[in-house]
């Protein structure tokens, strides 16, 4: 079974190699996976292979069933390492999300931060922080 997703940081440890392979899960991916490995505090999170990612921009965009599968997964796996749930109203879980390649490509890097604010968790990141001004803040930026 092919995997599409590696998970890193929050007590994972992974026996496939592929999940540190820069070719397979980019640079980025690569170094997460490998520092956490090595016990370093790192994040939760989770790694997209580089082969899906060319899969779905030469397929119209669109995730199979399987990748959405592992997708939740690993978020699944976030959620129990930091104990919070993505899109809850009253304490969200918040995600950020970053492009990566094979080889560093200056200039071509997307980040998406706060990913989970919307106009009712914004209310919960205000009260389980103590700071509106953070909240709202971040919600914007998001």
């Amino acid at each position: 079974m092919t995997a599409y997703v590696f998970t890193f940081g929050g007590g994972v440890t992974h026996q496939d190699p592929r999940a540190k392979d820069k070719t397979i899960v980019g640079g980025k991916g690569a170094n997460l996976a490998e520092m956490a490995g090595i016990g370093l505090p790192v994040p939760p999170g989770f790694t997209i292979t580089t082969e899906e990612c060319v899969r779905y921009l030469a397929e119209g965009g669109d995730f199979s069933a399987d990748v959405q599968a592992e997708v939740a997964a690993a978020l699944t796996q976030i959620e129990a390492a930091v104990g919070k749930k993505f899109g809850d109203a009253a304490d969200p879980l918040l995600v950020s999300v970053r492009s990566g390649a094979r080889v560093s490509m200056p200039g071509m890097m997307d980040t998406v931060l706060n990913l989970g604010l919307n106009d009712e968790t914004v209310q919960g990141l205000a009260a389980s922080s103590g700071d509106e001004r953070f909240a709202w803040d971040s919600y914007r930026r998001f």
